[in-house]
Formats: C-alpha cells, structure tokens, sequence
C-alpha cells in the first residue's frame, strides 16, 4: 500500500518512488511497466546507479554511436531502452530523474514532445533557480552552453514519460566508449565530449538537487511516497519489458555491418 503524505488539495495525485543505487536497467523496466499499465502519475528518483552502462535511445545504431571494440574488450553492458533520445554512459555520478504522466494530468500541456519538454523545463527552472545559466537548449538542459542533462520521451494513446540522466559527476575513461554521434545539437559546434559537458557538483550539493526537484513536482502535484514492494507485488497485468541488455552477438554483429 502507499505511504500517505500530505496532500494539495486541488493538485493531481503522483506518486513518488526515490531509490538510491538501483541497477537502470532494473529502473527502465519499472518505468515501462508503470507507462504501460499504470493509469496513475509517477514521479522517480534515483539517486545513481552502481556498475558503468551504457544506454542507447530505441533507435540507436551501435556502430554509430559506441566504440564497440573497446565497449566488448571491457564488458562494459549496453542496454537499448524503450524510449527515443540519444546514448550515455550512466554510473554511480548519474542522478535520474522521471515523470510518467496521464495526458490530462497537466493542464493544458499539449501531449507532445516540445511541449513536455518546455514544461520540465520550467519544473526544473525552479530547481535551479539562481544557480548557474540554467535552461533547456534543443533538447539538452545545460548551464551555460554545456550539457549537464540528457533528457528521453515517450508517447503513447493516453500516457507519457519524460526521463532525464543528471550529470553530478563523470568519468573521464567512460567518455571514450561513446563515438561522436552523426546528429548532434547544433550548439554543440563539433564539440568533443570534455569539451561540451559540464558536472552539477560544481554547482549545487547533490542532496539538495534531489530535495529541490521533490519540492519543485509538489507544486504541481500532490505528492506521495509509494514503496518498490508495492509495484513488484501489486501489478495484475502480465508485462514483458522490451527494455534490455544488448548482447555480445548483437554488437560483434553491428560492428561488422557499420550498424
């Protein structure tokens, strides 16, 4: 059963799960399930993910987009989501962040890409309120012209999802798994990764970005918290997530076609 909290009366009910180290892809297949079968709102946090992985957009092209041979030398797991957008390298310093959303659960918020990404846009402008250059560039929240946030969607008949991977934090090394992509925003200028992505932690603690997103969806919605046991016990709906690990095969086989 959910945790009751507070609630604002008037406000759309969302339910809150915030997690601290849950394996994404454990983490995507929640929120395919919770899009698919769901009929409530959704808000999730968590709070990094332990082991490196890399992430690839619905479409994505291996050979395009990741450095294979390197990808498969250090078993680093590549997963393909269920939503659009581009491929990252997620890890302990990636902070997540989700909204799942009935299409009338915003008023008049057009259930369309642009549109939803304006309006996180906003939510997250309150997060960042005075803190750095914040805004939403293309499709990327920057401070600045340089990234710091990648953001993913998906529509369906009733529904949609808008997930975004904060980066508090990097790697260097993880960066040479990943190819310069063939489309990239305009504002990147060609860009190499160092060069166009920049880490939160230089500019706000990493509790209090967590704390300012929660504080920022309740005033929009009334929030409460909901623990994991409660969706892994309580769905009734038989669901197969197409969210998954790409396996060794599959990108040998990539890489050999230039796919």
């Amino acid at each position: 059963m959910p945790i009751p909290q507070t609630r604002n009366i008037g406000l759309p009910m969302m339910n809150l799960l915030r997690f601290k180290g849950l394996p994404i892809l454990q983490q995507l297949h929640i929120e395919e399930q919770l899009l698919r079968t769901s009929s409530e709102n959704w808000c999730i946090i968590n709070d990094g993910t332990n082991d490196p992985t890399i992430v690839m957009g619905v479409s994505g092209k291996p050979a395009e987009l990741l450095e294979i041979e390197s990808v498969l030398r250090d078993q680093v797991p590549v997963i393909r989501r269920f939503t659009g957008g581009g491929t990252v390298i997620v890890d302990c310093g990636t902070i997540f962040a989700t909204f799942i959303c009935n299409k009338e659960a915003v008023p008049d918020l057009q259930p369309y890409p642009r549109p939803i990404m304006s309006w996180s846009s906003l939510l997250y402008g309150k997060v960042f309120q005075g803190i750095g250059d914040f805004h939403l560039r293309e499709n990327d929240y920057v401070f600045g012209n340089h990234k710091f946030g990648g953001n993913a969607q998906s529509i369906t008949k009733s529904r949609w999802i808008h997930h975004t991977s904060f980066l508090w934090d990097f790697d260097v090394r993880n960066m040479t798994y990943l190819k310069l992509p063939k489309r990239a925003p305009e504002y990147r200028s060609a860009r190499g990764h160092l060069d166009f992505i920049c880490c939160m932690k230089d500019y706000m603690p990493r509790s209090t970005f967590i704390n300012k997103t929660v504080e920022a969806t309740g005033t929009q919605f009334s929030l409460r918290s909901y623990p994991l046991e409660a969706i892994e016990t309580g769905s009734e709906t038989e669901f197969y997530p197409s969210t998954r690990f790409l396996t060794d095969e599959e990108l040998e086989a990539a890489a050999a076609a230039g796919q």
